[in-house]
Formats: C-alpha cells, structure tokens, sequence
C-alpha cells in the first residue's frame, strides 16, 4: 500500500544531509575480479562490499554431496576487514554477528536460486567487508545478487535489499520513518532490513532486531520495500552498463 507522507515533516533533514525518503550513493561494478565465476563491489553509502561466487563445483571440502535432495549446496562466507569499522579490531572466527549474518544470506538464497539445476554441487558466496557504516545486511544482499548475475547462475528473480528505521524508540505518533540508515542511525533507532523478489511486494527477507509498535512497523516496511525498488532500478543499470561493455568488447 502507498506510504500517507501528509503527516512526516519532509523539510527536515537527517545528520548527513538527505531527507527522510533518501538513498544514499549507491555505486556498483561488476566483474571486478577475473579468477572468479562471478564477482561485484558495492558501496551504499560508506558501507563497501566485494563479493565473489565460485561454482557450481562438484563438492568442496570433502563434502562431495551438495546440498539435499539432488540440490545445490549454497556456502556463504563473510570476512570482516579489521579497519572496516571505527574501531580497528580482528574478529574471531566464530563471531556471532557474522554467523548470524551468514546463516541469513545462505537461507536468502537457498530459496532464490534455482538449485534443482545443479545437483550435488556446491555454490560458494565469499564477501569481504571493507568499510561498514550501516545497511550491512542490505549492502551483502545486493553485492551477492550482481556477483550470482556476473557467475550466470540462474535465480527466480532479483533479490535486492533495503533498510527503514523510524526515528524514536518511544510509543509516539510523532515518529517519522528513514530510509537506508546510515551507521550511526542504526545504533540509535529501531530498524528493519528487507529484501523482496523482483519489482513487486514480494518479501523474501525480513530481518529486524528491535522492538517496536506494529503500527509503525507497517510503516517501516512500506518505506523498505519502496527503497528495494529504488535499490533494484539501480542495479539494473549496473546489469546493462555491464552487458552493453561486453557486446563492445567482443565486437571490437
């Protein structure tokens, strides 16, 4: 359903300068590295993702099998750079945060990718990050979508991810929403992280890790699911930017 903006004060504007309904700079290349399938690098803002895929491959690791059923197996592994953030430190290799962010990228596209074509195969998604600044679950949702493009891996669709915060964590009718949070947004304000499937309302991930009233939760996630489709028309330039490079390559 369209988002009422009657009642939200659109003159004001946020710490970096944008309104309440603004993306931050989104910057995506893709093919950025040649020894892999599939590759990409993302910025939503100061957030920098490089994402690369490698597969489909017959088993890894002695695991031979693939996922279940005669499926693909899909492996996600994140890497955090030690100076992605403000503070310059190494995190373990059993890092909650980073176990929690894979588990959910892999459940993403356990059901995005079509799976069934590859059987007994291994498809693994390796993302580092090399500067963080909020949006980091949406910034490695997308990186990976433009690299699973870039390795030609089928999908049922776009899987492209946004986030919407509101403005106080306190029962008001005051509260505005925001689109794409920055890092400093996300550690003051409640906020959630969806993905959706192509240009419709398909939600496909719903993350959120704050309380808030469900009134102002539909809210939010009418605001994410429009920036998803900001986010997705922005990725489709990246997608045919690239194609139109490699028809004038092989012709030239």
């Amino acid at each position: 359903m369209p988002l009422d903006t009657s009642t939200y004060a659109l003159s004001l504007l946020r710490l970096d300068g944008r309104r309440w309904n603004e993306l931050r700079r989104i910057h995506a290349q893709i093919s950025t590295q040649a020894a892999a399938d599939g590759s990409a690098y993302l910025e939503m803002g100061n957030t920098k993702v490089i994402c690369t895929v490698s597969g489909p491959s017959e088993g890894r690791r002695g695991q031979g099998q693939g996922g279940e059923g005669g499926k693909a197996r899909i492996e996600v592994e994140v890497n955090l750079a030690g100076f992605a953030g403000v503070e310059r430190k190494k995190r373990a290799r059993g890092d909650r945060r980073i176990a929690e962010l894979q588990h959910t990228l892999t459940q993403a596209y356990t059901s995005t990718l079509l799976t069934h074509l590859y059987p007994h195969s291994t498809i693994l998604i390796t993302l580092h990050i090399l500067s963080l600044d909020g949006s980091l679950l949406a910034a490695t949702l997308n990186a990976a979508t433009l690299a699973l493009i870039d390795a030609g891996i089928p999908m049922s669709n776009y899987l492209v991810a946004c986030t919407a915060g509101s403005t106080s964590f306190e029962e008001s009718d005051n509260a505005d929403p925001l689109l794409d949070l920055n890092g400093q947004e996300e550690q003051e304000l409640p906020f959630v992280t969806v993905g959706i499937l192509g240009d419709g309302d398909k939600v496909s991930v719903l993350v959120m890790e704050s309380r808030v009233q469900m009134s102002r939760l539909e809210t939010m996630l009418v605001v994410a699911v429009d920036g998803c489709k900001r986010v997705r028309e922005i990725l489709d330039g990246v997608v045919r930017e690239h194609g139109r490079n490699m028809v004038e390559g092989a012709v030239g």
